[in-house]
C-alpha cells in the first residue's frame, strides 16, 4: 500500500520516512504541469513546457496582472543552522500543502538549488520526506537552465571585458583594479584565485583573477530583481566590472556588454512552475544564497504567486539573521512588499545543538540543561523579527526522540514572549502534519498588528548601516574596519550609493561571524574585512570573517555517494 500522511500511524509521526526522499518523490502521483497550472488560472498559452511536469510562465501573464491586488506573503525563516537539522523548506511547502488542505489557496515560492552544494554537503534542496516539490532530481540538477544562462551570461561580461584589454583597453582600465571574476556552479576551491592569460601576449594580458559560486554571482541577484527585460537589461549595464587609472567605474555598458547578456538571459526572467508532493503549485525561480548574497528568490516569482494565490509561503537563505534580514530589508524595500507574519522553524533537537558541545550523534539524548541553554538562540531570532514590527510563528519540527516535556519547556518560553507555537510533523505526514500550524499562522495574521518597518532608513551613511545590523541582528558589541574598507564606503557614498541597503556576508552556523559560536553569542565585535558595490541588483556587501564565495567541497562530499543503478534510476541524491 502506498505510504499516505494519512496512512501513517500516531506512533510513527515525526519518526523519519522509511524510504530515502528520492524514492519518495519518484512514488508521488503527480500531475501534467499543465493542471497544476489550472489550479492558479493560468492557460496553455501561458505555458512554456519543459517535459511534462515543468513548465516556465510567460512574462506577457506577469504584466497583463500588474494591477491585480497581492495576496497574502507568509516568510519562513529559521533558527541558526544546525547539522541536528530544522526543517526551513520541508516547513514551507508543508505549510502550503497544509493551507491547501483546509481550503486555502496558497503557492509556494522557493529559490532554485544550485549544483555545488548538492554535491557538497546539502545532497539536494527541495525539501524531505513527504514535504517536498517535484521532480527533485530535476529540480536539484539541470531543472530549465537557470543557472547555466546567468553562468554564460557572468562569464561572457568577462570574456568581453578581457577582449577590451586586449585590444588597446580605450577606456583605460587599471589592469590592478579590476573587481569583475568569473564563475561557475560548483564547489571547488582550487579555483578561488587563479593566474589568467598564461601562454604569451598573443594569448591575453597575464593578470590574477578567480571564481565564485554562481550563486554569489551579481548577475543571479540583478535577475532576481529584475521585474521586465527593460529593466534587466537597465540592471545588468549598471555592472561594475573594473575602475580606471583614474578612479572612475567602468561598467558593463561601457563595454557593450548589455545587449548581449539580456539576449542570453531572456527565458531565465520567466518563473518555472511546479508541484508539491501533494500537487500544489510550487514556483522555484532565482538561487542566490544566504550566506553570501542576499538569499530570496525572485521577485517576479513572488510577486506572481500573490496575484494567484490567497497566501504565497516563501522562504530565504539560512537563519533568519541572514536570509530573513536580506529578505525584510532588501527585497521588501526593493519590490514594495510586506509579509503579513514570518515563521521561524526550529527543532528541539537543533536547540540541544546550540546549547552544549553535544555532537550530532548524541542529540537523541534528553538533556533538559542543554535545552535551556540553546533556547537562547531561538530567543534572538524571535527579538530580532519583533524588530521588524512583525507577527511571528515559531514552528517547533517534530522529532520521534523529542520528548513531551522537551516540547513544553519550548511552548512555555514562547507563550512567556506572546509568541504562538506549533508543533508539526509535514515531513512524515505531509500538509496534515502541517494543518496545525497553518490554522495559528491564519488566526495570527488575522488577530496581530503588524508595524512592519525596516530596521534602518536609505539615508544613513554605509558605515551605520553595517553597524545596525551587527548590533541590532547579530548581537556584537560594535563592528571594526580598516580605513581602506572606509574609504571605499565613502567613494560608494560620494558616487551617490549611500541610498543603498546593505547584503552581509557572514557565516550561516553562528549568530557572530565566528563559526564555532553556538548559541547566542555575546562580546564579539564584526570585523568587515572588505565591501564590494553590486550597482547592478543595488546593494552593498560587507565581508565578514572567512567567509569565501566560493565554497569547497567537504571531506567526505555528497558526490561520493551518488551514482546510477542498473535501470539507470539516480542513487544518493538526497
Amino acid at each position: 500500500m502506498k505510504r499516505t500522511p494519512e496512512s501513517l500511524s500516531r506512533s510513527e509521526r515525526g519518526k523519519p520516512s522509511p524510504l530515502p526522499s528520492i524514492e519518495i518523490a519518484r512514488k508521488a502521483k503527480l500531475l501534467p504541469i499543465q493542471k497544476v497550472a489550472q489550479k492558479l488560472g493560468i492557460g496553455g498559452d501561458d505555458l512554456e513546457l519543459y517535459g511534462k511536469l515543468k513548465a516556465k510562465i510567460s512574462q506577457d501573464l506577469y504584466h497583463r496582472l500588474k494591477d491585480k491586488p497581492l495576496g497574502k506573503l507568509v516568510l519562513v525563516t529559521a533558527i541558526t543552522p544546525t547539522p541536528a537539522g530544522e526543517g526551513k523548506t520541508t516547513t514551507s511547502i508543508g505549510l502550503c500543502d497544509a493551507l491547501n488542505r483546509i481550503g486555502k489557496r496558497a503557492t509556494v515560492c522557493l529559490r532554485e538549488p544550485s549544483v555545488g552544494p548538492c554535491f557538497g554537503v546539502k545532497g539536494g534542496g527541495t525539501g524531505g520526506g513527504l514535504a517536498q516539490v517535484a521532480p527533485m532530481e530535476e529540480i536539484n540538477l539541470h531543472f530549465t537552465g537557470d543557472f547555466h544562462v546567468t553562468t554564460s551570461s557572468h562569464n561572457l561580461l568577462a570574456a568581453m571585458l578581457d577582449n577590451h584589454l586586449y585590444h588597446g583597453n580605450q577606456l583605460g582600465i587599471d589592469i590592478q583594479n579590476i573587481v569583475w571574476k568569473r564563475v561557475l556552479d560548483m564547489n571547488d576551491r582550487s579555483l578561488r584565485r587563479v593566474m589568467i592569460g598564461l601562454g604569451g601576449t598573443g594569448n591575453m594580458i597575464q593578470r590574477e583573477s578567480g571564481f565564485d559560486i554562481t550563486a554569489a554571482s551579481e548577475i543571479m541577484a540583478t535577475f532576481c530583481f529584475s521585474e521586465s527585460l527593460s529593466e534587466l537589461r537597465e540592471r545588468l549595464g549598471r555592472i561594475i566590472v573594473a575602475y580606471t587609472r583614474d578612479g572612475k567605474p567602468v561598467t558593463a555598458s561601457d563595454l557593450k556588454a548589455q545587449g548581449p547578456m539580456t539576449v542570453l538571459m531572456r527565458g531565465s526572467l520567466k518563473p518555472n512552475l511546479v508541484q508539491t508532493l501533494e500537487n500544489n503549485p510550487a514556483l522555484i525561480h532565482g538561487g542566490p544564497f544566504g550566506n553570501i548574497a542576499h538569499g530570496c528568490n525572485s521577485v517576479v516569482a513572488t510577486k506572481l504567486a500573490m496575484r494567484l494565490s490567497e497566501y504565497t509561503i516563501t522562504e530565504a537563505g539560512f537563519g533568519a539573521d541572514l536570509g530573513a534580514e536580506k529578505f525584510l530589508n532588501i527585497k521588501c524595500r526593493k519590490a514594495g512588499l510586506r509579509p503579513e507574519a514570518v515563521v521561524l522553524v526550529a527543532s528541539i533537537r537543533a536547540l540541544k545543538y546550540h546549547g552544549s558541545t553535544m555532537k550530532l550523534a548524541e542529540l537523541s539524548k534528553p538533556d533538559f540543561a542543554a535545552l535551556e541553554k540553546g533556547m537562547a538562540n531561538l530567543t534572538k531570532h524571535i527579538e530580532n523579527i519583533q524588530k521588524f514590527g512583525l507577527p511571528i510563528i515559531v514552528a517547533v519540527n517534530a522529532f520521534a526522540a523529542d520528548t513531551e516535556e522537551e516540547w513544553r519547556y519550548v511552548q512555555e518560553q514562547c507563550t512567556r514572549r506572546n509568541v504562538p507555537v506549533a508543533r508539526t510533523d509535514h515531513f512524515s505526514r505531509g500538509g496534515a502534519g502541517a494543518e496545525n500550524l497553518a490554522r495559528t499562522v491564519m488566526q495570527t495574521i488575522e488577530t496581530s498588528k503588524n508595524n512592519f518597518r525596516f530596521l534602518y532608513p536609505d539615508d544613513m551613511p554605509l558605515w551605520k548601516k553595517i553597524g545596525v545590523i551587527a548590533r541590532e541582528i547579530y548581537g556584537a558589541d560594535g563592528t571594526h574596519a580598516d580605513a581602506e574598507v572606509l574609504a571605499k564606503l565613502r567613494s560608494y557614498e560620494d558616487a551617490g550609493y549611500k541610498h543603498l541597503p546593505i547584503c552581509m556576508a557572514k557565516t550561516q552556523f553562528s549568530l557572530s561571524p565566528d563559526p564555532h559560536l553556538r548559541g547566542r553569542p555575546q562580546g564579539f565585535t564584526v570585523s568587515v574585512r572588505d565591501v564590494k558595490l553590486s550597482a547592478g541588483p543595488g546593494f552593498v556587501v560587507a565581508y565578514t570573517g572567512e567567509i569565501m564565495t566560493m565554497p569547497g567541497l567537504p571531506k567526505s562530499p555528497a558526490a561520493e555517494r551518488m551514482d546510477i543503478d542498473a535501470d539507470g534510476e539516480t542513487i544518493g541524491l538526497f
